[in-house]
């Protein structure tokens, strides 16, 4: 056992009397050491639950003859960072997680490793380093909140976003908003629709690092607490098989992440963190490798988060994500190993779709095509990512005139004084990794554009990116970025620009001549960072 290194021999007499300070006995010293790596915070309502998941983290890892020591990472809620300089530090976060995990599991020679998470970052950042410690590890994600009720119907934090919106157009009364702001967020738990948080849960499971069906158990029922107890007990039959991490996740696990993932119509945030997760996993996964998927994979789940109906307490009912891999299973990997220590096709063979209003049979989809297409063209050479499921059907192609914006905080004051006209294309620049830096979401934007009734008629165009609650025309992710000195970065007002999703094409119609002309005469913005921003900025690629 690797936790030998600190507890057998003479030389390590220090280290066992350390443990013994603990409440370690000589017992425990024969067992399996299991790392309990836990998100909790009390200011993120994803993890505000975690002491009691960790209880029972712990409980079934002492049931299967381990001992479990627990320890925290961080957690940054999007929904409270969203919409100012807080935002700028989500993605970095990421990574933090990552390295502290890598810290003290490395530093303290654990056995195996059971991840608490729940959340945008968080769970990327766990899954990373789960793939570069390589050790016996199991996901165990803290589940979605319940929905709020708001005159009879369900809400959640885009009809929040996109009420706000509402409200500046007129067509809704503050205290209205006021009633939903307060009733809109019930219990604990990741946001309710597939966005981010929930994706990301899903992807772990398809991927196998986490036991089928929890990704979508909501965070308030007993299921969740008996799903933690169940990992812990788990992790120790992989230790016991050394059933590692990079075992579980292979290339063909990736690929099949991915056609959950346009099956399920996820954020477009899977595009970040699916890549970052493999370069962990020592797996290449382009970018055109999500393109290329999803146009051979249905959207087969009526989501909130893609404009649907319904969120995840209704997928979890409707057979949660074994009954998605179900019906999408002759585009699977089946004989890729799982945490069970059985393959995808036993953790699925007996799942079956109960409400087919949720999950659509794969011959009848909601679309043909998967949720998430790559664009490139003249303004973003190297790509750029928009989600379809969330794209109205009238705006899958459209040409609009630029209007060009500098920030976020820009473009959020054109919408609310009115400067911004039906058919125009929004390009906000200097959004990206290295421009903004941090590539910040921008659900109040896109929510105050749905709110004040331009979905239909407006797009945006960013090298920064949107939330997993944002629906409409919103295409981010162009690359090469205006820090880079990309094409976004000499686009000017009254640019005409073309948007064809079909044909994956998003264009300037600007000449050549004039492109060079521009490019010439640009120069990067200069910034000045400090702390973990300077620290981030420095490590980017595109």
């Amino acid at each position: 056992m690797r936790s030998d290194d600190v507890k057998k021999g003479l030389d390590r007499t220090p280290h066992r009397g350390l443990l013994k300070a603990l409440g370690v006995t000589d017992r425990d010293l024969e067992k399996p050491f299991i790392a309990v790596a836990n998100s909790y915070t009390s200011i993120v309502p994803g993890h505000m639950h975690f002491k009691a998941l960790a209880d029972a983290v712990r409980e079934g890892v002492r049931e299967a003859g381990g001992v479990p020591f627990e320890f925290n990472t961080i957690a940054v809620c999007d929904g409270i960072a969203m919409g100012h300089e807080g935002m700028r530090y989500s993605l970095p976060s990421r990574d933090v997680i990552a390295d502290s995990v890598e810290l003290m599991v490395e530093a303290h020679r654990f056995d195996g490793v059971v991840f608490l998470t729940n959340c945008d970052k968080v769970t990327p950042g766990m899954l990373m380093a789960a793939a570069r410690l390589n050790l016996p590890s199991i996901i165990v994600t803290g589940g979605p909140m319940l929905s709020g009720i708001y005159k009879g119907r369900k809400v959640g934090i885009s009809d929040v976003a996109e009420a706000v919106g509402r409200v500046k157009a007129g067509k809704l009364t503050e205290d209205e908003l006021k009633e939903i702001e307060g009733c809109a967020y019930p219990t604990c738990g990741s946001c309710n629709g597939m966005y981010t948080a929930n994706t990301m849960a899903c992807l772990s499971e398809a991927l196998g690092m986490s036991l089928p069906g929890s990704a979508t158990i909501p965070a308030v029922e007993a299921r969740r607490t008996a799903t933690a107890r169940m990992s812990g007990r788990q992790v120790l039959r992989l230790v016991e098989r050394d059933l590692r991490a990079l075992n579980i996740m292979t290339r063909e696990a990736f690929e099949n992440a991915i056609v959950v993932d346009m099956a399920l119509g996820g954020s477009t945030n899977t595009v970040l963190h699916l890549p970052a997760i493999a370069r962990e996993a020592g797996i290449h996964l382009d970018i055109t490798v999500f393109d290329e998927v999803s146009r051979r994979v249905p959207h087969l789940c009526d989501l909130k988060g893609v404009g649907g109906n319904y969120d995840v307490e209704d997928l979890d009912k409707s057979g949660g994500v074994p009954a998605v891999m179900k019906e999408v299973q002759s585009l699977l990997n089946l004989q890729t190993i799982t945490v069970t220590g059985e393959t995808t096709y036993d953790n699925i063979k007996a799942a079956k779709v109960r409400n087919s209003a949720v999950i659509h049979p794969f011959d009848k989809p909601i679309r043909g095509e998967g949720g998430i297409a790559v664009l490139k063209g003249t303004l973003a050479p190297l790509g750029a990512v928009v989600k379809t499921a969330g794209v109205p059907f009238k705006m899958m192609v459209h040409e609009g005139s630029a209007k060009v914006f500098e920030a976020e905080e820009e473009a959020l004051t054109a919408f609310q004084e009115g400067r911004i006209d039906e058919g125009d294309v929004v390009v906000i620049r200097y959004e990206g990794p290295k421009g903004g830096p941090g590539m910040r979401e921008m659900l109040t934007l896109t929510g105050t554009l749905v709110g004040m009734g331009y979905s239909e008629s407006v797009a945006l165009v960013t090298d920064g990116r949107f939330s997993g609650a944002s629906r409409g025309l919103c295409i981010g992710h162009v690359a090469p970025e205006a820090a880079d000195g990309g094409p976004i970065a000499i686009v000017e007002n009254g640019d005409h620009i073309q948007v064809d999703v079909a044909r994956r094409a998003l264009n300037l119609e600007v000449s050549d001549e004039k492109l060079k002309k521009r490019l010439s005469a640009w120069k990067p913005k200069k910034k000045t960072f400090k702390g973990c921003l300077a620290r981030y900025v420095a490590t980017l690629s595109s």
